[in-house]
């Protein structure tokens, strides 16, 4: 007699209607948090100009999000940098407590909370690009897209670091707490590195992971793609 195998159990997905909630979920979350960061700022300036991409694009977001929906992934993502931004505009980065931690138990000279807004600043807006190329543009299962994804972070993280600059020519030592340089000649040049670093890394470990949740989206990509 031959044994029966049983059948496999198949692996629980989130259902349509969850994915649906889950954006309306983490902008309730990012819009909290950005409310409460404003009590209590350390610099209200810095405050305004280290959120103003979380007051920009969460509007936006929301009002594409019929016409555009984006994946489940990107939207975690987005939310999660959005906190880092709002910790950072309600702190200062030169002075958000998780870094200052950091920095004494590893006896390094600055608070590293910096360098990881920008390593955010890479590795979240190359999913962002990725998925809007592959969504809309030839690119979608070409060899290019990788490549011209990090590029595109490259190129954002030194419009970043321009207007730094304006901030620093304007407004003089009032900007110290917004460049966050910490007293670092080269910071510029860590921000771009890191940027790169960040973007590389959300491409090797993700690619595979967004292509999943493209498809979920609806969104079928080519086989090889990269």
């Amino acid at each position: 007699m031959t044994a029966t195998r049983p059948a496999p159990v198949p692996t629980p997905e989130a259902s349509p209607s969850s994915r649906r909630r889950l954006p309306a979920v983490l902008a309730v979350a990012v819009s909290a948090a950005l409310v409460v960061s404003w009590f209590g700022a350390a610099d209200p300036t810095t405050w305004l100009l280290e959120t103003v991409w979380v007051m920009a694009g969460l509007p936006l977001a929301i009002l594409t999000r019929r016409r555009f929906p984006l994946s489940g992934l990107l939207c975690g993502l987005l939310a999660a940098h959005a906190l880092v931004l709002v910790v950072g505009g309600h702190y200062t980065y030169a002075e958000v407590p998780a870094g200052d931690w950091v920095r004494d138990r590893l006896g390094w000279d600055r608070n590293p909370y910096d360098r990881l807004g920008h390593f955010a600043q890479g590795f979240v807006p190359a999913v962002l690009v990725r998925e809007l190329l592959v969504r809309t543009s030839p690119l979608r299962g070409s060899r290019w897209l990788a490549p011209l994804t990090v590029c595109a972070c490259l190129a954002f993280s030194a419009v970043f670091e321009l207007l730094e600059w304006l901030a620093a020519v304007t407004g003089g030592h009032a900007a110290d707490a917004f460049l966050g340089t910490q007293g670092d000649v080269w910071d510029t040049q860590w921000d771009m590195f890191c940027a790169l670093i960040g973007a590389t890394c959300a491409l090797l470990l993700l690619s595979r992971v967004h292509d999943r949740a493209l498809v979920r989206l609806g969104v079928d990509r080519p086989a090889g793609a990269s």
